[in-house]
């Protein structure tokens, strides 16, 4: 019997870090050594302070239905929160509790945006954005980046270029997963301007709000006139080390984030009860563990640097936020005879076992790309791994 599948099915995407990991996998049962940077996940433990709360909670018999956008003290706690960071004014009635960050953006596209309008997302960049706008019907504009001395930069030319009466809406994560492009006040100003000019909704991802080793966050919600019109995305994973708590917020004007707890009523009915108490454990907890976090990736950081920038044909920076590399790899590819970056991520994984993604993991190419990158997350790996992995690589590349 051949099963007739919806014809939405066909515009679903997936996160293909995960299809690198299974790869990963299915090599190290050879007994091959495998060195993972493919996932952006922690090898981190939450901290034992969140850990304790849940299993209080549990035991306190927290583990019925809740309030649908959440219980109330985890959201008093987050507006406290984010209003102190992101320089707002906001109470409870803006924050609505979600299983991860990862929902608030197909909830976001649900609410705001109708089948056939456009909407503008970074490419390269996190899968997830271009697959929930294909799956409910929008007319995907990828955006892209500029490489300069400083780091990654937004094509703000190319935002500006694509936009017509259809765009309603405009993806942006700063702080950014795949290349950790970081905007400074004067591009975030910018691309303020031009969502007022053109009266775009904006969800601003901020997964890696917190992931920062020399500055303090900046959310582009605080200019005047965005935050009526912005969905921040707000996650436990990062911060607290809590990847598979499954935790998040989406915040913004109250009307939106109503119409977003509609669909928390008719998806999951609520965010699991027992986990919502680990939350607030970790927003009113001690930081220390946070800040000893940043330590430890800092110093994967600062050697993975150290060894790529050794290799011949590579070169990246070292940027200030989130915990990922995007090295260039150009001129290691044109030594090596290649054309493919995805032959270049298979060599590597199977004669060195150092397991990574590419940018194509990120998005289809723009037209016009021609320079080669790979993505290495240092999240899940230990120093004196990182060091023996990355030696590896750099042998095979001479």
């Amino acid at each position: 019997m051949s099963i007739r599948f919806a014809e939405r099915n066909k515009r679903l995407g997936t996160e293909t870090a995960f299809a690198v990991g299974a790869e990963a996998a299915q090599f190290s049962l050879t007994g091959a050594r495998v060195y993972p940077f493919h996932l952006g996940d922690l090898n981190i433990p939450t901290p034992e302070h969140i850990v304790e709360a849940a299993i209080r909670a549990i035991r306190e018999g927290k583990t019925g239905y809740c309030p649908t956008p959440g219980i109330l003290p985890l959201r008093e706690a987050l507006a406290e929160d984010i209003s102190r960071s992101r320089d707002l004014n906001l109470d409870a009635g803006n924050v609505s509790i979600q299983t991860g960050g990862k929902p608030v953006i197909g909830k976001f596209i649900m609410t705001l945006m109708n089948p056939g309008d456009e909407v503008l997302y970074p490419n390269p960049g996190y899968p997830i954005y271009e697959s929930m706008i294909n799956f409910h019907e929008g007319v995907g504009k990828p955006y892209g980046f500029r490489e300069t001395e400083k780091g990654f930069a937004l094509d703000l030319d190319a935002i500006e270029r694509q936009i017509s009466p259809k765009t309603k809406l405009l993806i942006y994560n700063n702080y950014h997963n795949p290349t950790s492009a970081e905007s400074d006040e004067e591009e975030m100003k910018r691309l303020a301007d031009i969502c007022l000019k053109h009266n775009l909704y904006v969800l601003s991802d901020e997964a890696y709000f917190d992931m920062l080793y020399d500055s303090k966050g900046m959310s582009i919600s605080r200019f005047p006139g965005l935050f009526e019109r912005t969905v921040i995305l707000f996650t436990f994973s990062k911060k607290f080390a809590m990847t598979g708590w499954r935790l998040g917020a989406a915040i913004g004007p109250k009307e939106i984030i109503d119409a977003i707890s509609l669909f928390n009523v008719n998806d999951e009915s609520c965010t699991n009860h027992f986990v919502q108490w680990a939350g607030l454990a970790a927003i009113k907890g001690p930081m220390e563990p946070y800040r000893e976090m940043l330590k430890t990736l800092k110093e994967r950081r600062d050697t993975s640097v150290e060894i790529l920038n050794q290799m011949k044909g590579i070169s990246v920076g070292k940027p200030n936020s989130t915990f990922y590399l995007f090295a260039n790899i150009t001129a290691a590819m044109k030594d090596l005879g290649m054309q493919d970056v995805e032959d270049f991520r298979k060599q590597v994984l199977y004669k060195t076992g150092v397991s990574f993604t590419t940018r194509n993991h990120f998005g289809t190419p723009l037209p016009g790309e021609k320079q080669k990158y790979i993505r290495l997350a240092y999240s899940g790996i230990n120093t004196s791994d990182i060091r023996e992995g990355l030696g590896k690589m750099k042998e095979l590349l001479g």
